[in-house]
């Protein structure tokens, strides 16, 4: 089932499933692009091929709130936007171990597609983002992020590098358990492509662990 949070003749906000791939890939598992025209195809009974431009990524275990072009201008029109930083997106992820109050990411990463991998190196792209520590409980700090760029992982790379891994991330944190990764797209903000409106979208956090640790705090 999938959960529409917002559609009209020109968008369409969706939350992603932890774990599919946004588009296809070398493991041809069902992936969510797909999902979704074949959902507006039969919504509205469409013949042939529909169109849906992807214009940002989730990476395959990160679950989360995204946005689709339904027509090219749309497609073309958001693309400028994140190019320019102009879409706001907000994650919330829980650190292991303690983080400061707040604090502002800026490196540049590479990624080796071969094992898809990235890492900090000085022949990477510039990657920035800040975040604001929310609670602390248990040794688990939870953390809302500000994603001014979109590099491969980097989220989980830029606070791996700096000794504070993702709860559950098998690719970055050496002592992870085998667990859902505490990564989750929350809130999406950007202007409508036709109609210039300011558009703002949110979810809850996930009602799995570590995050029900957190449901009750009023400041989410």
């Amino acid at each position: 089932m999938i959960n529409v949070i917002y559609e009209d003749n020109h968008l369409l906000v969706v939350e992603k499933p932890v774990n599919i791939p946004v588009q296809a890939d070398d493991s041809n598992d069902p992936d969510f692009l797909s999902m979704l025209k074949d959902y507006l195809k039969k919504k509205y009974d469409k013949p042939g091929n529909v169109f849906l431009g992807l214009v940002h990524r989730l990476e395959r275990p990160v679950g989360g709130i995204m946005v689709f072009a339904k027509t090219s201008k749309a497609a073309k029109r958001l693309s400028k936007q994140i190019q320019k930083n102009e879409m706001k997106k907000i994650y919330y992820a829980i650190i292991e171990g303690k983080v400061q109050d707040s604090g502002t990411f800026i490196d540049k990463i590479e990624k080796d597609h071969d094992k898809n991998i990235s890492f900090i190196s000085e022949n990477g792209k510039e990657a920035e983002l800040s975040y604001n520590l929310v609670d602390y409980f248990n040794n688990f700090s939870l953390v809302r992020i500000r994603l001014k760029t979109g590099r491969s992982h980097q989220i989980r790379v830029q606070f791996a590098s700096r000794k504070m891994p993702l709860y559950g991330d098998q690719k970055y944190n050496p002592n992870a358990e085998k667990a859902q990764i505490a990564l989750f797209a929350t809130e999406l903000e950007f202007k409508h492509p036709i109609t210039k409106e300011v558009m703002r979208f949110s979810l809850p956090l996930p009602e799995r662990y570590p995050f029900t640790l957190f449901k009750s705090n009023e400041n989410i």
